[in-house]
């Protein structure tokens, strides 16, 4: 019976221990599961590998991936837009806040006023509906900032019916308290305009 005992014991150790490696194991492979791309996939989360690049990088070209609670807010800040309701979540802005939308203008105000003038442009639509195709956040080691990315469409519906859908592609900076203080936005028309 002792026998017994002593050989179920040592199988449950060792269950025990196979089963935290496998999960290292597992944690440590790559997307595609295959363990060869382990070292890849580890590397290139953390930090990015120096470019060669033929022209001048004026900001940086070293990133590292970032917090993602800052693409989070940038997309409760778009689910808001869609809502209709932008002071929902002003305070994922910060006290000031620098905007660059994508026809040239550029607005810098504090965080009430630029909550106000946007309610005013999205008051005007009946409608706003957008989708994400793809969001992240990264954080500049050279200039130690952090941002976040969102890549998506908007379609929206003026209030006589009129649609108009477009690609956006929005870059979002974050102050040292974690809230949002700058934005770059670049559009472009989801189809061609007629002739």
């Amino acid at each position: 019976m002792k026998k017994i005992l002593i050989v179920a014991s040592l199988a449950a150790f060792a269950s025990c221990n196979s089963s935290n490696d496998n999960k290292a194991k597992v944690e440590s492979m790559g997307p595609s599961g295959d363990s060869s791309s382990a070292s890849t996939s580890t590397a290139t989360s953390t930090t990015m590998a120096d470019i060669n690049s033929p022209y001048a990088v004026t900001y940086s070209s070293k990133f590292a991936m970032g917090d993602a609670k800052n693409a989070e807010a940038i997309l409760t800040l778009w689910k808001d837009w869609d809502n209709g309701d932008l002071a929902a979540h002003k305070d994922l802005f910060a006290d000031s806040v620098e905007l660059h939308f994508y026809d040239g203008t550029m607005l810098h105000a504090s965080r009430d006023s630029v909550v106000a003038a946007a309610q005013k442009v999205r008051s005007s639509f009946a409608t706003s509906v957008s989708s994400v195709d793809a969001v992240t956040a990264l954080r500049s080691t050279a200039k130690n900032e952090n941002w976040a990315l969102v890549w998506g469409k908007e379609i929206d519906t003026d209030k006589k019916g009129k649609v108009d859908s477009f690609y956006l592609q929005e870059t979002w900076g974050f102050n040292k308290d974690g809230k949002t203080d700058k934005l770059y936005q670049f559009r472009a028309a989801a189809k061609p305009p007629k002739k």
